[in-house]
């Protein structure tokens, strides 16, 4: 897919450093509850962490008690919805629809009345106030 941020995977792991080059666009994961976004609840909004599009609003942030960062809604137009059928599971791979980076997966447990939970690694993310 073509997006409208394109790098190369080189040129992406000099900005992104390994670790974040693993989560966001090598797909990985981090460890749950070692985030800092984790239970980080200031007003603001949550950018993607390779280009700095806007991505999920404070306001949609809840505990999920899962041990990553969780939203019950995205920015409308700003994630991508790939179907993920990796380690034997069906998921939704949720991703950076501005530069197509890993952002985690998407739900249908969500308490809230959207019934989702974005569940999203802390390193895929930079929030501003």
């Amino acid at each position: 897919m073509k997006y409208p941020i394109a790098k190369t995977e080189e040129a992406w792991k000099a900005q992104l450093g390994l670790e974040r080059y693993k989560i966001l666009r090598q797909k990985g994961t981090e460890f749950p509850h070692s985030g800092q976004y984790n239970l980080h609840y200031e007003k603001g909004t949550y950018c993607c962490g390779a280009c700095g599009e806007p991505l999920f609003e404070s306001d949609s942030k809840f505990d999920a008690h899962c041990g990553w960062p969780s939203f019950d809604e995205s920015i409308p137009g700003k994630v991508e919805y790939i179907k993920d059928v990796t380690y034997g599971m069906l998921r939704v791979e949720i991703l950076c629809a501005n530069c197509g980076s890993h952002l985690g997966h998407v739900f249908d447990d969500g308490p809230t009345p959207t019934g989702q939970r974005y569940c999203v690694n802390s390193l895929s993310v930079d929030f501003k106030k």
